[in-house]
């Protein structure tokens, strides 16, 4: 069977059982490798990509449930050279220990800031408590959502 997927707004269509959990499709067929397989159960968040602008955990989503619906990584907020404002603060408070974590925690902080561009710190933790990392740097990666969320928007700035 073929299913179409539009990944970083590029269209894809790919011979893949649609019951395939969609990180698998990631990472084998389309080699975006910036989510990562943690627990295979939805319970550690390394997983995370945004489907319609939402964080879900990849290895728990058919590729199914992704026709017709935007699917977007890790890959898709920057690059090494030129990473984006979220990506740079998590640099910046070298947020990253072991590293593995890190992709899904971002997806997941993206979509936090791409609906409410100044959480609360109440909301920050709210929204970030499905992700968990093991290294133990949950205070540096706050830090670098506090540091984007507290610099003023396009929006406020006119």
């Amino acid at each position: 069977m073929t299913t179409s997927l539009t990944v970083n707004g590029v269209q894809h269509t790919l011979a893949i059982d649609p019951s395939t959990p969609l990180l698998y499709a990631l990472r084998n067929q389309l080699e975006l490798n910036g989510a990562k397989f943690g627990c295979g159960l939805g319970q550690c968040g390394a997983c995370t990509v945004l489907l319609d602008d939402q964080p879900v955990f990849g290895c728990l989503t058919p590729v199914a449930a992704c026709e017709g619906r935007k699917v977007r990584t890790i890959e898709s907020l920057g690059t090494q050279a030129k990473p984006g404002a979220l990506q740079a603060a998590f640099i910046k408070h070298q947020a990253a220990q072991c590293g593995y974590c890190i992709a899904g925690m971002v997806m997941r902080a993206q979509a936090l800031l791409e609906k409410n561009p100044h959480p609360s710190e109440a909301q920050i933790r709210a929204h970030m408590e499905p992700n968990l990392c093991r290294c133990g740097t949950h205070m540096r990666i706050l830090g670098a959502i506090r540091e984007v969320a507290q610099k003023p928007t396009a929006a406020s700035q006119k």
